[in-house]
């Protein structure tokens, strides 16, 4: 499922784009959702040419001559220009092109296309998207900012994996980056953000880190340690302990009942 890392994939891959001119764009109703209707996406993208790309969080940014271009991936939503895919192998994504499952797209003037592909249909086009209801990007995040991100004014505040999902607190982690930088920090996944030592606060900016860096030059969200034991019975490949499994911010999470206190 995309998350930041495949994001930043997709968006590097538009950066091919940057400097082309838009002789065509469609979008269908599923993707449009957000827009007055399909054709708004057509009117106002056509004509424009790519000056950049951009991203916060999952996230991606087209910047045009006249307006910003927001796409977002959904559970399934994949990138390509042409026949090339920003990333390959994505762990719930479709592993198959069928051209019923494009949902939106530009066509430029030397010919080619850059396309949002999309089985489940919960991918979306934007036109000049609101950011202001993200926090500060996954993978530029200072430990003033994680600190801020995992603290709370009130009460013990919400649990730690519910809290790294919350887009407004930090853009770009999803259901498999949030359990595997707990799982390298050693850190239960239901702790309250107000109950955190001083030292699992530490640990858990320091795993935040690691994790961005080793996945994204691994290849994904869906490359972390923690993946072999996702499942029914697993056994934490760390001290092979049992993995426990439950619902937290309202996602499946696993973690390992050993080492993760």
């Amino acid at each position: 499922m995309p998350e930041v890392l495949e994001v930043e994939s997709y968006r590097r891959l538009a950066d091919a784009v940057v400097g082309a001119t838009i002789t065509k764009g469609w979008s269908d109703g599923y993707a449009a959702k957000k827009l007055l209707s399909p054709s708004q996406w057509a009117r106002t993208v056509k004509g424009r040419r790519i000056t950049a790309t951009g991203r916060r969080g999952k996230l991606m940014l087209i910047e045009t001559d006249g307006v910003t271009l927001g796409m977002r991936f959904g559970m399934t939503g994949v990138l390509l220009v042409d026949s090339d895919a920003g990333i390959e192998g994505l762990f719930y994504g479709p592993h198959s092109y069928r051209s019923q499952w494009v949902r939106a797209g530009l066509e430029f003037g030397d010919g080619r296309r850059l396309v949002l592909h999309d089985p489940r249909r919960l991918a979306r086009v934007e036109i000049d998207p609101d950011l202001s209801d993200l926090g500060p990007d996954a993978l530029s995040l200072t430990r003033a900012q994680f600190d801020h991100a995992v603290s709370t004014t009130r009460g013990e505040g919400p649990a730690v994996k519910a809290r790294l999902l919350d887009q407004s607190a930090v853009a770009g982690v999803g259901n498999l980056l949030g359990d595997e930088i707990l799982f390298r920090a050693g850190v239960d996944p239901r702790t309250p953000v107000g109950r955190l030592t001083p030292s699992q606060r530490a640990r858990l900016y320091a795993a935040f880190t690691r994790t961005m860096r080793t996945l994204q030059r691994r290849g994904g969200s869906h490359t972390g340690d923690h993946m072999i034991a996702r499942l029914p019975g697993g056994l934490c490949p760390l001290d092979g302990g049992d993995m426990r499994i439950n619902v937290i911010g309202g996602r499946t999470t696993y973690w390992c009942s050993v080492h993760q206190k």
